[in-house]
């Protein structure tokens, strides 16, 4: 009994010897890789890791980012990059051609031994983003600083209207996650909180909360090119302005899409599908949170933290122009280029600024390197799918009921506004597995039949919460394995949170070969989900 317990005593010491104090296994400073604003060493970053998936040219996970924009058919929307072909086609340059994405193919299992089930979950719920404004402001930094209080807390920073209870006017709305790499079960939760200027929250030099709501309201109306929808009844006299469009000034239960936004945001004229000047939108990615009834959900602890700021409004003219440009240098395979301005960011050339942050080798939140940063490009500046560049808004759930933070639980499988059926459901049918790289065995396991179809009838009576959150013991692997690549360093290497070698991706790119057959690409797709279905 008593040689037992001391060699478990002297087992535990051990491994408490070879951990600092948030318990994850050290890693020498020599195998760590180099963080670096000057070093480059993948000068095709922009190109995500799920544009390596092998398809056996007919698993499609490629048709919710590249497809077709056709103006002879109708199509309004802003993004013109009509990429859709990429589904047929790899447009890569030759540097492209290799996968750089070797953190693909690392195995990660001797690293989950060694890393406790209650070191890793004592490591996620423990915050690490209460510090960052205060360091930002010590190094005098130029850039976007955090004000959003009790971030950390998720849900709790806000009301049940998603309105930061701080008062820096963040809100956080309710939306459904892009499928694929940002569902739960592939390794991260998330949330999103926008913030528009100082005049679309007034009335008469007034913070007036229904103005806000309202202007919030009119940029949703305006991202998802929508002419009406539902609100609670506002008294149209009080705010000053014909709510419903009926050319009374009433009660209004519903609001109408309007050519100025209101308050004292009255002279600011909407451009179609895009944000207002100086818009801002904060996006947090996340560890798995998961307690021991097996429950999932957003955690304290910041995989990264994501700022977008809107810096100008493009013309027409030049929306087509830059298109045309991007369109071009795909064509060409040329390597891609962004303006990089240090502290204050990087332009994705579409008239937003970019800065990030991610987790240092201590799990403290640092600035992200160019290299790190110049990857959000590749989703943030030159896909065909966006609405303005952005993915979350365009998802939310329609009307005020959607604002208030992210709550995945009952929320309905909604269908693309483009097609009928549900969207996780064609996503599965069409990718063949739960991610881009058909490497989820427990969604193949949870969702698919045994001769490898969706069970379709399983997968209509479950809510999104159920079909795209892991259980507790897949989503203990899943944040095990990203620690070793926080504590590698190794950002510019991949960030997918894998502990087996991918065997579903190509180390080389063969262009001869298409990505996918012709009756396997599917150009029908729209970011905009119909939530009115039932």
């Amino acid at each position: 009994m008593k040689l037992s317990y001391l060699i478990s005593t002297l087992l535990f010491l051990a491994v408490l010897s070879s951990c600092d104090s948030n318990h994850l296994p050290k890693v020498a400073p020599e195998k760590r890789t180099v963080v670096s604003n000057e070093l480059i060493t993948n000068l095709e970053a922009p190109i995500p890791t799920q544009c390596y998936t092998k398809t056996e040219n007919r698993h499609n996970p490629c048709y919710t980012c590249h497809q077709i924009y056709d103006r002879s058919k109708g199509d309004v929307r802003m993004n013109q990059l009509d990429d859709g072909g990429l589904q047929g086609g790899y447009l890569f340059s030759e540097e492209g051609l290799n996968n750089h994405w070797k953190n693909l193919f690392v195995d990660r299992s001797e690293w989950l031994e060694k890393v406790s089930d209650e070191a890793i979950q004592s490591y996620v719920n423990t915050e690490n983003y209460s510090q960052l404004s205060k360091k930002l402001s010590s190094r005098n930094w130029k850039g976007f600083i955090p004000d959003l209080q009790d971030y950390d807390k998720a849900a709790l920073a806000f009301d049940e209207q998603g309105f930061a209870k701080d008062g820096t006017h963040w809100v956080a709305f309710n939306y459904k996650p892009f499928p694929g790499t940002f569902w739960p079960t592939n390794g991260s939760t998330d949330d999103v909180v926008i913030r528009l200027p100082k005049a679309f929250r007034e009335l008469n030099g007034q913070y007036n909360r229904d103005i806000y709501l309202l202007n919030l309201s009119l940029v949703e109306l305006n991202i998802k090119n929508l002419n009406t929808i539902a609100i609670t009844e506002r008294n149209e006299a009080s705010l000053g302005f014909d709510i419903d469009g009926d050319g009374l000034l009433t009660k209004a239960t519903s609001l109408k899409k309007q050519e100025f936004y209101v308050g004292d945001a009255r002279t600011v004229k909407m451009a179609a599908q895009q944000y207002p000047e100086a818009t801002e939108l904060m996006h947090s990615v996340r560890y798995v949170g998961s307690d021991d009834k097996g429950n999932i959900f957003v955690p304290a602890r910041m995989k990264e933290l994501r700022h977008m700021k809107k810096i100008r409004v493009l013309e027409a003219y030049d929306l087509e122009s830059r298109y045309a440009r991007e369109r071009k240098e795909k064509t060409l395979e040329e390597l891609p280029h962004y303006n990089d301005h240090g502290e204050l960011g990087m332009e994705n050339g579409m008239g937003w600024m970019l800065q990030a942050y991610i987790e240092d080798y201590d799990g403290e939140l640092r600035p992200q390197t160019h290299e790190e940063r110049f990857n959000c490009m590749g989703c943030h500046a030159a896909i065909g799918a966006t609405i303005d560049q952005t993915f979350a808004l365009a998802r939310k759930v329609t009307g005020e009921k959607g604002w208030g933070y992210i709550n995945l639980k009952g929320m309905q499988d909604a269908p693309s506004v483009s097609e009928s059926g549900g969207e996780i459901l064609h996503y599965l049918q069409r990718s063949g597995g739960g991610s881009e790289f058909r490497e989820n065995p427990e969604m193949l396991t949870r969702w698919f039949k045994q001769n490898g179809l969706v069970d379709e009838e399983k997968v209509k009576t479950a809510d999104v919460y159920q079909l795209i959150t892991p259980s507790k013991e897949r989503a203990i692997k899943l944040n095990k394995a990203y620690t070793h690549i926080v504590r590698h360093q190794s950002y510019i290497y991949g960030r997918d949170a894998t502990w087996v070698p991918a065997e579903n991706v190509f180390k080389t790119i063969d262009e001869s070969e298409p990505p996918l057959a012709a009756e396997f690409r599917f150009y029908d797709w729209d970011i905009r989900l119909n939530w009115d279905v039932k």
